[in-house]
Order: structure tokens, then sequence, then C-alpha cells
């Protein structure tokens, strides 16, 4: 398995605890939870089911009868009606079961749960009354809607509210496993084609395993997105639509917020989105955030609920940015080394840094120190990334895509300059501001040495 080490860490601490468990899973569509359960446990469950999309409760309830009939102590002369039937059968195998460990998988839990259909009040019962009294129940469930995961399960005001033992949020690969997955399908990559493709996949595994080793980076973005057959193509919808209920507003705030690059207030969310403020979008923005789709900044001089939010879905970037706008099967190739492809690709490049905040610090030797992330701009100057240190220094951190080495020329010198100048103006401090330079490939020879103090390139994202 490629990566995943804290998460496997945590599903063994499971294992090993000595006490019945209560696993939730979750994390984006296509983000490999399954994947990860299954081979973790090598598809040795004592009981393993899986929701089915868009069915109705009789179909579901069907599905899961079947899973209760495959094991050997199934002894029921008749099918359960209702959830509440389904799980005190599923206690009977599991009593009746020698197992030391009874492990359970429900696999896209969310979609089980149709209108009326009481699921959670049957899996209350099943864990209250039952499998938390013992000490040999391991009870993993996953689903890719984030809204139902947080809400019914993790952020649950009745039976189930903190009797949820262990939550593992999995998220994207990161570039470093990234190249490690793409190596096990035997690409051929330098960082900069593995970079390119990050900008456009991200790291979710269910996209990168269709890259074809004998295409270049260009060729399996062209081919997955704009080709007669493209297997991305269709995906957008279908992707929020199987993880958000009322999906609708989700897709008008990620659609507002790709505009945007800098990100929004939510006053200007509700500005230029057109919706209203209030519970449902802040549900809205925590769901989007805890999928993955935006990250939420606290900036300095802001209170805290009128944070930045930035969208940050490398995919959702991408076909927002180009995947109207075309119906040519060759467009990517033909628009490499456009001004078109640059400006997302600066974009593009920046936000694959912010993701790997935590491989900057380590670059920089401030791993232990605690700092506060975020971007920051106003009408006069943009810093990509800032980290203000508790050890009294800011890090103001220029972001460069390019396929050479970056000259900062006498132009580009006063530009910096300046920006330092701004963001110093509208956050007066007696911390040492320092610039850093974060750049694909090395800087060609700075005019000013004292002006940089620390020049990086992507290669450290991949540490």
């Amino acid at each position: 398995m490629i990566g995943r080490l804290r998460e496997s860490k945590e599903l063994q601490d499971v294992i090993d605890s000595g006490r019945s468990e209560f696993v939730v899973v979750y994390g984006r569509r296509r983000v490999g939870k399954t994947y990860l359960i299954r081979n973790y446990f090598n598809n040795q469950f004592t009981f393993y089911s899986t929701g089915l999309a868009n069915d109705e409760l009789a179909v579901q309830l069907a599905n899961f009868n079947t899973a209760l009939k495959l094991h050997k102590a199934y002894k029921q002369t008749e099918d359960a009606t209702n959830w509440m039937e389904a799980f005190t059968n599923l206690t009977k195998i599991l009593a009746a079961s020698k197992a030391p460990i009874k492990t359970i998988f429900i696999d896209e839990l969310p979609w089980m749960d149709t209108k009326n259909s009481d699921l959670i009040t049957a899996i209350d019962f099943f864990w209250n009354k039952w499998a938390s009294a013992r000490s040999d129940i391991k009870f993993i469930v996953c689903g890719s809607s984030a809204s139902w995961m947080l809400n019914k399960l993790l952020k649950n005001t009745k039976g189930l509210y903190n009797r949820i033992t262990n939550k593992i949020k999995l998220q994207p690969f990161t570039l470093s496993e990234t190249k490690a997955y793409l190596q096990k399908l035997h690409c051929k990559y330098d960082n900069y084609q593995v970079v390119q493709l990050y900008m456009a996949l991200g790291g979710i595994p269910y996209y990168l395993n269709y890259i074809k080793p004998t295409e270049s980076a260009a060729q399996n973005i062209n081919r997955l997105f704009f080709s007669e057959a493209a297997k991305l193509k269709d995906e957008y919808d279908q992707l929020f639509a199987s993880m958000f209920k009322n999906y609708k507003q989700h897709l008008n705030v990620v659609n507002t917020l790709a505009v945007k690059k800098k990100g929004l207030y939510k006053n200007e969310i509700v500005k230029y989105a057109k919706i209203s403020d209030g519970g449902t979008l802040s549900n809205t923005l925590k769901e989007l955030e805890a999928s993955d789709f935006i990250k939420k900044y606290n900036t300095p001089g802001k209170i805290l609920r009128n944070a930045r939010y930035q969208l940050t879905d490398n995919f959702t970037l991408f076909y927002n940015n180009f995947l109207y706008k075309t119906t040519d099967h060759n467009y990517w190739l033909n628009a490499i080394n456009t001004p078109q492809y640059y400006a997302w690709a600066g974009n593009a490049f920046e936000i694959v840094c912010l993701q790997h905040e935590t491989q900057i610090k380590k670059a920089l030797g401030i791993s232990g120190i605690q700092t506060n992330t975020y971007t920051w701009g106003n009408d006069k100057a943009q810093v990509d990334l800032v980290l203000d240190r508790n050890d009294n220094v800011i890090n103001l951190v220029e972001i460069k895509f390019s396929i050479h080495e970056f000259t900062i020329s006498k132009e580009y010198e006063k530009k910096l300059q300046q920006k330092i100048a701004a963001y110093m103006l509208a956050h007066p401090s007696k911390k040492a501001v320092w610039l850093v330079m974060l750049t694909t490939y090395s800087l060609a020879t700075v005019r000013n040495a004292a002006l940089v103090h620390n020049s990086l390139t992507m290669d450290v994202l991949f540490e």
C-alpha cells in the first residue's frame, strides 16, 4: 500500500485496543477509503455490506439480507423488512461467531439511509444496547457523503452523541505519495511532470490510476479531460451529487470561489454567489472544508467568523478553468505555453504549495515552531503564503511557476520590495519579515541577495 502510514497505525490501534470500537472513515470521493479498509484487513471481515447508490429501502435491505445469508451462522427463515430487524439479525450472527475479534465493515453507509428508513435508530440500538458492552467488536463504517457522515454520525446529538471511538479522515496523496504511486504504475516521470499531473488531478488515487506510463503528463491530461472518450469529463457533477445532499448550493459556492483565485470572505461569497447568509451556508462551507475542497484562513485583523475561504481542490480548479470552454479533443496539447495555461499554472502551483505547508516548514527548518498560516492580499499587493511564526519571524513566501530557472529582474525586485512594504504597513509588527522564494526550478542570480532570505524549489515539496 502506498502511503497511508498514519491511517494504518490508527487501524492497528483499533484492533489492539482490547475494547469494542466504532470507527468512522470519511473523506472526499475517489480518495481510496474502501481500498484502505479492504487492503488493511485483507478482505477478512466477519461481516461486510455496502450501500447501493440511489436505490430504495427495499433494495438496500435485500442487499443487506443477502450479505447476512453468506455468514455460516445465519439461521433466519424470513428476511428483515426494516433496519431494526436487519441489525438484530446481525447481532445474532456476531454472537454466534467464534472469532476472537469480530470486524464489521459497512461501506457507503449514507446510501443505505433512504427517506424515513430509521437506519440511525437501528445503528444506535446495535451499538449502544449490544456492541459497546462487549470487547470484541470492531465496527467500521465508511462513506463519501460528507454532509451525512458529519451530521448523522460525527455531530450526532442524540443516541450516538460521543459514541464514535475513532474517526479517520482520509486525505489525498501528497506529492511524495503520488510519485511513489506513479512509480508503481511504471511511470518514469521527473518531479516537474509529477507536479503538472498533480496540479490537474490532485493526489486522488482513482484519477491517478488512469495515467498511462507511455504518455507524457500533457498527453495524459488531454486524454482524461478532452479526448472524445475522456474518462473524467463527466466526473464533476457526479462528484458533488454523490457527496452532498442538496449539492446545488455546494456547486454554486465552489464555482464562485473558482473565479476568485485568492479566496473570499463569507460576506463576499453571499454577494457573488447570490445566496443568503445563515446556517445553510455555514454548513455548506463546513462540509466543503471537511471534504478538502476549500481551505479556511483566519487572517490577522479579521474576526474568526469572517475568515477567508479559498478553493484548493486541484481537480475542481482545473475543471472550472478549462472544461466549460472547449470541445477541442486536443485542447490541452495546443494550450501548452499559452497565456491562459500560464495563468492557470501559476495559481495551480500556488495551491499545490499550500497543500504542502508541512514540507515547506521542514525545508525552512521550522517544523516544530507554531505557525499561523494564511494567504494575504489587498488592493495594493498579494502574498501567496504567509507563515507567521511564534519565534518572532514572519515568512512571506512568493511562489512562482516556470519551466526554467526563475530570474528576478530589476522590475520584479521592485515589485517584491513593494509587496513586503504593503504587508508590513497592513500588519505592523515587531517581528522580522523575511522573503522566501519558492520556484519550480532554482533561482537565477539574485540582483539583491539581501532581499531573498531563503530560496526553495519544488523538490522540497516531495520530502
